[in-house]
């Protein structure tokens, strides 16, 4: 999918641009170099694995057009616009130009074009998938007064125009691949026969093999030739030109050998490839088979890649097709894209909530797995938010629309695993430098290898072997699995991170998260709930706890405090009714006081007890013990006497201590960071088994903290939740945030966990480290290959042991180098979090 949207760290607009023709990494540098040099191109990036460009450009030099063209210069292309085309209503005629209506639906997101007849009231616009919708075109067109009417086009509902590229670029490979494959076959017989099989040793066997070769070459592996032509036209070199000149040298030779042998001698004394007894040896299966070898291959990659994808498809696939809204007073089905904001929807058991909102009315328990990977139902009741594509399990609810489309959790979701999937990770560069100077070393290579051959080796024999090498050093030497080795990882991993509700922004997060030695947790809505609850109520002799309960509750309902809300919460959750309150009166940093069935009530701190001359009969013991665990005990006094305590704490969460256990385990230094006072925090801290407590810490001294950590060599990692977290979220090294928090601290971060608790962070850190442990695995096996297959397809093992590489042999350890790099990266999707139910 394409995607243009305004780029946080530039003053320029950003667009995903799908290419399609690309075979190794060389290609993806070559188009990133043309790209990055184009006029109004601030950054581009192109990524082989997801077969994407990510392009920053300045909209005043340049358009995504001219971005188009410069793909095509480049040689390559991209998936083709959709097309929406509009009729407007002949009332709304506009008297001016056409421009205004232009320029502004070209303003819209993944336009590329778009034309307005004034004559026929025609409208034609082309866009990139992903970007505009057809919907939002023809919204943007009736915001300008004018009624359109939909005539033609591929519409929302068509199939991803870059998914169909992709599915017509295996079709066609399979087509290439098919016939090379059965018109190498005969030819491979006649090779590995030697010409003992007297039924293939007859005089025009040699035309024959031309005769089959030659569609081989031609149709089959013609991409190859065209891709390696165009590289040269651009003074480049890549995988299309090592596979052109090993192929085309085989071929032409053979040709040649067929056409006029007594210009190469014969084969006495040796016996040729093709089995000949006498003439000129061939080498057409080198060719053939070669290119049907390489297509296998391509094959193998491409279905294996669309696989490392999967996740995306999953997200948007679960997406609800239709809403049933309230309107014109009954319920109608609607498309999803046309919901609004504001609008009353009703979902019934069983069906998928179609965009996010707020419920009104009703209750339920709602499946939230797909965010969350949490399997137990979340139970939902008026006021809760509700997220589209999560299913409803029992009851029937109404809620208002409060974000659809592009805004909804979902495709931000689905836009944060793409940003990620098409990002680099630094350890990506090493890949990125080696494949642009690889093949032309490679090429060097190969010659050495001829001219090393043809003057050391048997007259006789001397032409075969350093043609032998030659081929097999170009065919073996494949840079696609340096190319594939980072961004197949990096692709699987983000999007088995997002199953399990970790959305990572980017490669360079991955990396880092794996490396980090210490993680600092913000203690308020991290490790607690960041929402005081009613812990203890301790009750004099005289009187019973749940009638004490009861008029504090009273009291307190009028109260604005946290800690009173807590208390009236806590009464609510135990089924107790509160009283009547007559009179009612807060005493600022004190407590309140309250007439409640006929009682006066005092409610407060130890000081608001001793100035009004209450005494503690021994409370104040157990209130010290509760301010050692943490809590915030309160006194309450009726008509003069003390009548108990209550306690009230911003509790733990439950998974915070297994989170801290698990961090702790995986070498991680666990740092507590708040505002509180110190004995509050280790007590929390105790709980969880934090021993480093960074306390009264104010909000804009967090980042200072981070930053001090960091000046003693760590590397640091900040999970937090609040608009006061942000600054020390952007500081750290990686920022972690807790999805349930602020936009603003989401919006700073580099890892978003959805679920809102710690065991997120465990899970990050254990994905980070298995994704980059894949990565050098990929590499190294790369990397291996290409220093041990170079050297023996050049034939250094022929002196010790009479073996040459078959180009035959080489090119199948090419197809298998990218196919094993990628299927490695695939293991990543088996991944398990280590916490929580994920």
């Amino acid at each position: 999918m394409a995607d243009k949207v305004r780029d946080p760290t530039s003053t320029g607009e950003r667009v995903d641009l799908p290419i399609t023709g690309m075979s190794c990494a060389a290609c993806a540098r070559h188009i990133e170099e043309n790209l990055s040099q184009s006029a109004g191109v601030r950054s581009a990036g192109v990524n082989f694995a997801t077969a994407r460009a990510t392009v920053v450009y300045d909209p005043g030099v340049t358009s995504i057009k001219r971005l188009i063209e410069a793909v095509k210069q480049s040689g390559y292309d991209t998936a083709p616009p959709r097309r929406a085309e509009f009729i407007l209503d002949d009332s709304a005629r506009p008297s001016g130009s056409a421009r205004p209506l232009e320029a502004r639906l070209e303003s819209l997101a993944g336009v590329v074009s778009a034309s307005f007849n004034l004559g026929t009231m025609h409208v034609r616009v082309e866009y990139v998938p992903g970007g505009a919708t057809a919907d939002q075109i023809k919204r943007e067109i009736e915001a300008l007064g004018y009624r359109a009417i939909e005539v033609a086009g591929q519409g929302d509902a068509a199939e991803d125009g870059e998914r169909a590229a992709r599915e017509a670029e295996y079709r066609s490979l399979l087509r290439k691949f098919n016939v090379a494959a059965v018109l190498s076959l005969p030819i491979l017989v006649i090779a590995m026969s030697h010409g003992r099989v007297e039924a293939l040793n007859f005089a025009g066997v040699n035309w024959l093999q031309l005769a089959l070769t030659t569609p081989v070459v031609f149709y089959s592996g013609w991409q190859f030739y065209r891709g390696a032509w165009l590289a040269f036209r651009h003074r480049t070199a890549d995988m299309n030109t090592l596979i052109a000149v090993g192929t085309g040298t085989a071929y032409l030779y053979s040709v040649a050998a067929t056409i006029a042998p007594g210009v190469f001698g014969t084969t006495q004394g040796h016996e040729g490839m093709s089995g000949m007894s006498e003439g000129a040896p061939v080498y057409f299966e080198a060719a053939s088979v070669i290119i049907a070898l390489i297509l296998l291959g391509r094959l193998l990659e491409s279905r294996a890649k669309g696989r490392t994808s999967e996740a995306i498809r999953k997200l948007i696939g679960l997406q609800a097709k239709t809403a049933r809204v309230v309107r014109e007073g009954g319920e109608r089905d609607v498309p999803v894209e046309e919901v609004i904001p504001g609008d009353l929807i009703v979902v019934r058991p069983g069906e998928k909530v179609p965009v996010d909102g707020v419920i009104v009315d009703g209750s339920s328990a709602v499946d939230e797995a797909m965010l969350t990977g949490e399997s137990i139902p979340a139970d939902k009741t008026a006021g809760d938010e509700v997220f589209g594509a999560t299913i409803n399990r029992t009851g029937s609810f109404t809620f208002k629309a409060t974000k659809v489309g592009k805004d909804s959790v979902l495709q931000q979701i689905v836009k944060m695993v793409q940003d990620a999937q098409g990002s680099k990770a630094p350890i990506a560069r090493l890949a990125d430098v080696i494949s642009g100077v690889f093949t032309p070393i490679v090429i060097c290579i190969a010659i050495a290898a001829f001219v090393v051959w043809f003057v050391l080796a048997p007259v006789d024999t001397r032409f075969t072997m350093a043609l032998m090498s030659f081929v097999s050093v170009l065919i073996i030497a494949c840079p696609c699995a340096l190319g594939l080795a980072t961004p197949t990882a990096i692709m699987v991993g983000t999007g088995k991170g997002a199953e399990n509700g970790v959305l990572i922004k980017g490669g360079d997060s991955l990396e880092t998260a794996h490396k980090l030695q210490t993680i600092v947790l913000d203690k308020t809505g991290t490790i607690t709930s960041g929402e005081p609850r009613l812990t203890d109520v301790v009750a004099a002799d005289w009187i019973e706890e749940r009638e004490l309960l009861r008029l504090v509750a009273a009291a307190e309902r009028k109260s604005e405090h946290s800690i009173g809300e807590a208390i009236v919460r806590g009464a609510a959750e135990r089924q107790i009714a509160a009283g009547e309150t007559a009179h009612f009166n807060a005493l600022a940093g004190h407590g309140v006081e309250a007439t409640v069935d006929g009682h006066r009530l005092l409610i407060g701190n130890e000081k608001l007890m001793t100035d009004r001359q209450v005494a503690l009969d021994g409370f104040d013991a157990r209130a010290a013990l509760m301010s050692s665990a943490g809590k915030t005990p309160m006194y309450a006094a009726i008509d003069g006497k003390i009548a108990g305590l209550l306690a009230v704490a911003d509790q733990v969460r439950p998974e915070s201590k297994k989170a801290v256990d698990a961090l702790q385990r995986m070498g991680i230094e666990v740092v507590m960071i708040t505002g509180d006072n110190r004995r509050s925090a280790e007590a929390v801290a105790k709980q969880i088994g934090i021993t480093s407590v960074l306390a009264e810490v104010l909000p804009e001294g967090k980042a200072d903290e981070i930053k001090r950590l960091q000046g003693e060599g760590r590397l640091v990692g900040m999970v937090g939740d609040g608009i006061n977290d942000a600054p020390a979220l952007a500081q750290a090294d990686v920022g972690i945030a807790i999805g349930t928090g602020t936009d603003v601290a989401i919006e700073a971060s580099d890892v978003t966990l959805i679920k809102g608790d710690l065991s997120g962070v465990v899970n990050a850190l254990a994905l980070s480290r298995v994704t980059m442990r894949t990565i050098k695995q990929n590499l190294f096996w790369a990397f291996i290959y290409n220093i041990i297959g170079i050297p023996i397809a050049a034939g250094v093992l022929y002196p010790l042991t009479g073996w040459l590489l078959s180009p035959i042999i080489a090119s199948a350890a090419m197809s298998f180098s990218s196919v094993s790099v990628v299927t490695n990266s695939l293991r990543l999707r088996r991944f398990r979090p280590p916490v929580g139910a994920g």
